[in-house]
């Protein structure tokens, strides 16, 4: 297929064509809906502007929406000589409409065609990828509720430090959910501004409308000056690998969590058999492998900013071939992130937490500062009944009933807030979806 920068019938060398090309067609196969989409908006405007006939754009969007109907059925395969999606798009309407056909680049670049495609498919992503939270955290809070008066020791140091509940567990990883979709939105709203018009970067002196089509594509606004827009190819990338990071941080700490629970010497959960692994040569191992790896690749997509940051740090203004590399950092990354929240939304509603934990000799100093506050309650001095607990735990003369403290703990731990936490998650998560 001839370049739709070529001039003359000169070939591009063809190892210059692999490597220039690269993985690009692969990744290309996500952006051919937004492709079209996005022409199918600049199509309408030109011609609202008088730069084709009526005629010209119904004929062009005719072809486009049968392109988009291959798209969406699956049957859409972009060939393998194109040079990427825009290429094979722009060949479809020329091949079927002649020189109409080649009237659709009128005012734009494959610069802004770019930065367009994938503003709409990171914003789609975003929606995929919060949907997913969005089941995550209702498992969680349920989770939270029903086991809010479970109590867990709580460790600091990974020492035993005082009693905690699987209420505040679960709670806990809400709520930090919470504080990641609001990072998310806040990258949504950045990208979510329409690039088309600032073509090559330094905009077009064809009297275009850019209110047409941001308003024809969703967008809320627009970004006003061209050189920033192309600047936005990298910026977009490497917010979203941010917000993505922060999350995946969430999910490696609960499954770090998940996997420590589940080990023997702490044995506070436990999931049916059918979702853990065993050994090849110890039969009597039940082994986390799901949340291992959860947590491997979390810890993956947390270097995320780091390599796009490398990427494009170096590069000044205006558009550099470098950026065509983001999209092979960026989108597997995407893969992985939302297969981890699927595998989590698939098991953690058979989690079994164990109750009576505390019970055990070994947690027997987890109520020291429950005994400390009964003799501030009484009338000592904090320092005082510090020392004092701490002399008797020394000379191992520390004396408690576990039951009347676990009864007097569950009482102060009992208001998780997880109303509150839920309709702020909601407000956002709404607004995340729109």
């Amino acid at each position: 297929m001839k370049k739709i920068w070529q001039k003359d019938q000169s070939k591009t060398d063809d190892l210059v064509n692999k490597f220039t090309v690269g993985k690009d067609l692969d990744f290309d196969d996500r952006l051919a809906k937004y492709d079209v989409i996005g022409s199918m908006a600049h199509c309408k405007m030109l011609a609202e502007v008088g730069l084709i006939s009526y005629e010209e754009s119904t004929a062009m969007l005719k072809v486009l929406d049968s392109i988009l109907e291959d798209i969406n059925a699956g049957n859409f395969e972009i060939d393998k000589s194109a040079e990427d999606i825009h290429s094979q798009v722009e060949a479809i309407l020329i091949e079927k409409l002649g020189d109409t056909g080649k009237k659709i680049h009128t005012a734009r670049s494959r610069n802004d065609q770019v930065l367009l495609d994938i503003k709409l498919y990171l914003q789609q992503e975003i929606r995929e990828i919060s949907a997913l939270v969005d089941t995550l955290f209702q498992t969680l809070i349920s989770l939270a509720e029903q086991h809010q008066k479970v109590l867990v020791p709580g460790y600091t140091h990974f020492q035993i430090a005082m009693p905690s509940s699987f209420g505040l567990w679960f709670g806990a990883y809400a709520e930090s959910l919470l504080d990641d979709v609001e990072l998310l939105l806040s990258v949504k709203n950045i990208i979510n501004k329409n690039p088309l018009g600032s073509a090559a970067g330094y905009g077009s002196s064809f009297p275009i409308d850019r209110a047409s089509t941001t308003s024809k594509l969703g967008f809320i606004s627009m970004n006003h000056n061209s050189v920033y827009a192309q600047m936005t190819r990298g910026k977009s990338e490497k917010l979203l690998a941010s917000a993505l990071s922060v999350l995946a941080g969430t999910l490696s700490k609960f499954s770090y969590d998940v996997c420590l629970y589940l080990s023997q010497n702490f044995d506070f959960i436990s999931f049916p058999k059918e979702f853990t692994t065993g050994s090849s040569i110890m039969p009597h191992k039940k082994n986390p492998d799901i949340f291992e790896l959860v947590r491997a690749r979390c810890n993956r997509i947390q270097s995320l900013p780091n390599e796009l940051i490398l990427l494009t740090n170096n590069l000044p203004s205006g558009y550099h071939r470098d950026m065509q590399l983001t999209k092979e950092i960026l989108f597997p990354a995407i893969d992985s992130l939302k297969e981890c929240l699927e595998i989590l939304n698939y098991t953690l509603p058979n989690i079994q937490v164990k109750d009576g934990i505390l019970e055990d000799e070994k947690y027997k100093y987890l109520f020291s500062v429950e005994k400390i506050n009964e003799e501030v309650k009484a009338g000592a001095s904090f320092r005082d009944a510090y020392v004092s607990v701490g002399n008797a735990i020394e000379n191992q003369e520390f004396d408690y009933d576990i039951k009347d403290l676990q009864h007097s703990h569950q009482g102060s731990i009992g208001n998780l807030c997880l109303d509150e936490v839920a309709h702020q998650f909601h407000k956002i998560a709404t607004k995340l979806q729109a």
